[in-house]
């Protein structure tokens, strides 16, 4: 209570009567002149105390204000670096890549009616997208479509998965060709034998290849009815007996028998972790081996591990050891089943590859059906999610450290010399010369026999980048015979395998890091029960107001015990 709240706001000549009024019951009063210096000075002290009371909420209420002023400040300054934040991530989103500058292009239909990939995987501009007409109208896909793309705050940079529509994996077997595709003008493909392989030319190549030369490797793009080419294997009866790249005797009996449809991988040099399928039909468990190449080092490793014994088999693995790997390479041994698979398994009808470090994820008969059935295709192969021209995959190789600089530039040079030029507009409707080479979906017939024995060649002779030989060998067989090659998008490709880290860089990774998560704090509870029933003041604007009305009552209480002494 203050001076104010008294009613002592009187004139100089204020009676005694007023103080009655003030304090009822008090007893003595005191002859009016005495008792008006003693009121002026009350008055006097009481006006002080407000004067020395005044100047502290005022400072309080400014520092206050001056707090607001800052946090206003703050807040707008971290509402400018979003801005900007999203205004230079949107800028980088939307840079004119190459395969943006492709999406530039006139092209009715490229990627089967949809935007470039980059818009439809990081969510750039773009209509909702139509999968591929060849379909027909009756098929239970036709009118899938892609959704729209994000909006600009939720768009993500890099590669990411898109959706795909697979059938019922029972409908997908339905659907399965009852007889072979027809391979166009090439019937019969025979391969060269040659047990003293001679190199004769200062090319690459190696004995496991047979070092064909300049004239054997241009008669060979000379599609006719029957060929005999070098694919590898040229020593020993057959492959893999005696040839490098050998199998034990009980693999090579299996190897040897019929399937229709097979699922190889391989790690070499005990470069990745084994990854395990996932859902995976009973139907394809049953009747769909899953095959795993690996070297002697692998191997050492696995059974270190304790992770197959005599079975052989990891998982829905069947683990076949190679023995005398042909090259010094990892990478380049690991070629040999990828490219090859037509060789070492000469009695099956499809096969699907995916690298060591990918997952499947998807049963193989919705991916064949998705990839080959559906699209009237032999052949199927993602293209680069960026890069849609080999001189620019070169440099970016260069730059990566992926192979010695000088042969890649020599392969580049000699490819140039060939007629190989960059990726325009004036090649469609073939859409990339870069593929995404860690899938392959294939139907085993001559064709695709003969070009995938020639890439092999391509890889032997030169570096062991596949991607910079894929597009020579197809534009050379593509301009003999009326073939083509399903290259689908490789957001699809990331729909059904997951890519995993290789083993060094897992190893190498630093530990997680562990999140301490406190306690929240327990509430100011008085054990003893001092403050039971009472309400306890909360921090902040309640603790303020409480000390505020502290602070007036006292001035109060002080002021009338005052008074009540002059009294």
């Amino acid at each position: 209570m203050t001076g104010g709240s008294l009613g002592l706001r009187t004139g100089s000549n204020g009676s005694l009567q007023s103080i009655k009024n003030v304090f009822a019951g008090n007893g003595r009063l005191l002859h009016s002149k005495s008792f008006g210096s003693a009121r002026k000075n009350s008055i006097m002290m009481l006006s002080g105390s407000r004067e020395k009371e005044r100047p502290l909420p005022s400072v309080r209420y400014r520092c206050l204000g001056r707090r607001k002023v800052s946090m206003l400040l703050l807040v707008a300054l971290a509402l400018l670096v979003f801005v900007l934040g999203s205004f230079v991530v949107s800028k980088v989103s939307n840079s004119p890549t190459v395969d943006q500058r492709i999406g530039t292009m006139s092209m009715a239909h490229y990627l089967n009616g949809a935007h470039n990939e980059a818009n439809s995987v990081n969510g750039g501009d773009g209509n909702r997208f139509q999968v591929s007409a060849s379909e027909g109208a009756n098929h239970p896909c036709a009118n899938f479509t892609f959704p729209p793309p994000p909006p600009p705050n939720l768009r993500r940079i890099g590669p990411r998965p898109c959706p795909v529509c697979y059938l019922p994996v029972s409908q997908a077997i339905a659907s399965m060709p009852s007889s072979p595709s027809e391979s166009p003008v090439l019937h019969n493909l025979t391969y060269v034998h040659d047990e003293n392989p001679i190199k004769t030319e200062p090319h690459g190549g190696s004995d496991f290849g047979g070092y064909p030369s300049l004239k054997q490797r241009n008669d060979s793009f000379d599609i006719k009815e029957s060929m005999t080419v070098h694919c590898g294997f040229v020593k020993g009866s057959q492959p893999g007996h005696r040839t490098g790249f050998d199998f034990d005797e009980s693999d090579l009996e299996e190897l040897q028998q019929f399937h229709e449809i097979i699922v190889a991988s391989a790690i070499f040099g005990n470069y990745d972790v084994i990854q395990q399928p996932r859902n995976i039909s009973e139907e394809a468990k049953k009747n769909v081996p899953f095959y795993m190449f690996i070297d002697e080092e692998t191997e050492a490793d696995m059974k270190n591990k304790s992770m197959f014994d005599d079975s052989k088999r990891v998982g829905l693995w069947r683990i076949v050891v190679i023995h005398n790997v042909p090259y010094s390479d990892a990478r380049r041994n690991g070629k040999v089943p990828k490219l090859l698979l037509h060789r070492i398994f000469p009695n099956i009808r499809y096969s699907i590859w995916i690298d060591g470090k990918l997952q499947l994820v998807v049963d193989p008969y919705q991916i064949l059906e998705r990839f080959l059935w559906r699209e009237n295709a032999n052949f199927a192969i993602s293209r680069h999610y960026r890069r849609f021209d080999v001189f620019i995959e070169a440099e970016a190789n260069k730059a990566a450290g992926k192979y010695d600089n000088s042969s890649i530039d020599a392969q580049v040079d000699f490819y140039k010399k060939e007629g190989l030029t960059p990726y325009s507009e004036a090649k469609l409707p073939i859409t990339s010369d870069v593929p995404e080479g860690c899938v392959l979906i294939k139907e085993h017939i001559p064709i695709t026999n003969l070009f995938t024995c020639l890439w092999f060649n391509e890889v032997d002779r030169f570096t062991s980048r596949d991607q910079l030989s894929f597009g020579i060998v197809r534009d050379k067989i593509m301009a003999k015979v009326d073939w083509h090659i399903n290259m689908f998008m490789d957001c699809e490709r990331r729909n059904f395998v997951i890519q995993a880290y290789h083993r060094d860089l897992l190893e190498n990774m630093p530990p997680p890091v562990a999140v301490i998560r406190r306690p929240p704090a327990l509430p100011n509870i008085n054990v003893r029960g001092r403050n039971r029933g009472r309400r306890i003041p909360r921090h902040g604007r309640d603790r303020r107001s409480g000390l505020r009305h502290h602070r007036r009552a006292s001035a109060g209480n002080r002021e009338e015990q005052f008074l009540l002494n002059a009294v």
